[in-house]
Parts: C-alpha cells; structure tokens; sequence
C-alpha cells in the first residue's frame, strides 16, 4: 500500500526555519520531520512512499539522493573518486518525489500524483504531523466501514486555561487548565482513501484545499468516516511545536517513536 505525504507548502507560520528549507525538513533529534513520519508508517510495514513537493523541494531531492551516503560508514579515495561502503543503516524506503508545483493547493497536489498509486486503496498524510497512530487498526477500521475516505480524528490540547470570572467582583472563581478534547474533534491527517476519490478532484484542484470542497463532498455523499485517535499527536505549526517535539525527543518522551 503506498503513502502519499503533503510536502510542498511554504510553512509560513514557522518561517524562523522554512526560509531556508521546506517544513517537512526541519529537523527534530538531528532528522527530519519528514522521516520520523515515514518511520512512523515503515514500523506497520508501509514503505512505498509518494511524495509532493513545491516549495524547495529540491532540498527533499537531494536529501533522498544522498540518503544513502548520509547514513553509511565510507572509505573514498580521491585520487581515483573510489567510494568503498563499509556497512549502512539506511532505511528500506522506496521513495517518488513529485513536483506538484510551487502554489499548487492540496487538492491539487493529490490529484498530481494520483497516477502513481494505482488502482488500491492508499494512506494519506501531512508532512508536519506525528502521532502514536495504530495503522493497521486504521486500516482494519477503514475495511470494515468500506467508505472511500477515512480520516483521523483526534483531540488536541488545548494552549490556555480556562477561567470562571465573578462578574460582580471580578474574583476568578475556577482557574484550570484547558482539558483535551475542549475544542472536539479535528482532522488528524492520517487517511486511508480509495481511489475512487479522484472523482472528488475537479478540474481546477490545483486552486483548492483537500480540506475544503473534497472533504466537504465526501461528507455531503456519506463517504467520509472518522477513525478516533485517543493518544499521542502533535502537529509542527510553529516554532514552538517545534521546540517542544525537541524537548520530548531528546528526554526519550517522543511517543510517536513506535519504532
């Protein structure tokens, strides 16, 4: 089963670090956030890889083609430019990288690479998100419901306390932290998606959202059903998720870490 992953947007909200890379290479624990994704889907046995690039993707291009060379013990002899591999831990991915254009809206970039999936259902994910996500329990969910599209629903925490303010004196009355789960339910990434969805990618998809008007149709026609993630996700939207995927990785407290 291939995984498609959205790596083409500007990550304009985490510019301190995408001025000089995509956001999907900003690195946590010396790796990229794109690779702790496609080690999240490689521990299920999900190791066919398409990804979309726009903004610098050049950066993914080279990472990948030097992928093994990063990650092996090397003798080189520059007189004759002989290079002698001693051993390797490079990862078994197989890897499509697809320019899907530099504005090119989500939508637009499923529909780009929709031909290199085939004809079977395929995952789909963003490529500044990890989560302790079950696969293979998403998958099973997505069979046995046998809608075209499956998302991952989850609960975020929420960023601030919350307050009971006297209105009359103005006393804070109850002060606690915002509970997970207060805002509801939100998309999670992590799909699963039948093919037949591409039906739902009209002919101007570069200049929509996956979020918007697909999403919304798929739910509109009843094809759209939630898989309810209870545990561990966290989304890299600014520099501050940032800063705090470092800090759990480096105090072993990455939960996404399944591998």
């Amino acid at each position: 089963m291939k995984v498609v992953i959205f790596a083409g947007g500007m990550g304009t909200r985490i510019s301190e670090e995408s001025h000089l890379k995509p956001k999907p290479m900003i690195n946590i624990g010396e790796k990229p956030m794109l690779w702790h994704i496609m080690k999240i889907y490689r521990h299920y046995g999900f190791n066919d890889f398409i990804i979309c690039l726009g903004y610098k993707g050049y950066v993914i291009k080279e990472y990948f083609l030097n992928y093994f060379l990063y990650n092996s013990d090397v003798s080189i002899d520059l007189k004759t430019n002989k290079l002698e591999i001693h051993q390797t831990n490079a990862e078994d991915f197989k890897v499509t990288l697809v320019d899907t254009g530099l504005h090119t809206r989500t939508a637009g970039r499923l529909k780009r690479v929709m031909h290199h999936i085939g004809n079977e259902d395929f995952m789909l994910t963003y490529g500044d998100g990890v989560a302790d996500v079950n696969l293979h329990e998403l998958l099973k969910f997505h069979k046995q419901h046998g809608k075209l599209a499956t998302v991952t629903a989850i609960q975020p925490a929420g960023r601030f306390g919350v307050m009971s303010i006297d209105d009359n004196s103005n006393d804070v009355d109850i002060f606690k932290e915002k509970l997970k789960g207060d805002e509801g339910w939100i998309n999670g990434g992590f799909f699963v998606l039948k093919p037949e969805i591409i039906n739902y990618l009209s002919k101007d998809a570069d200049m929509q959202m996956w979020e918007d008007d697909p999403l919304h149709d798929l739910t509109q026609d009843r094809q759209l059903v939630a898989y309810k993630h209870h545990g561990f996700w966290k989304c890299m939207d600014a520099l501050r998720d940032k800063n705090e995927l470092e800090q759990l990785w480096e105090t072993n407290q990455a939960a996404w870490k399944v591998w």
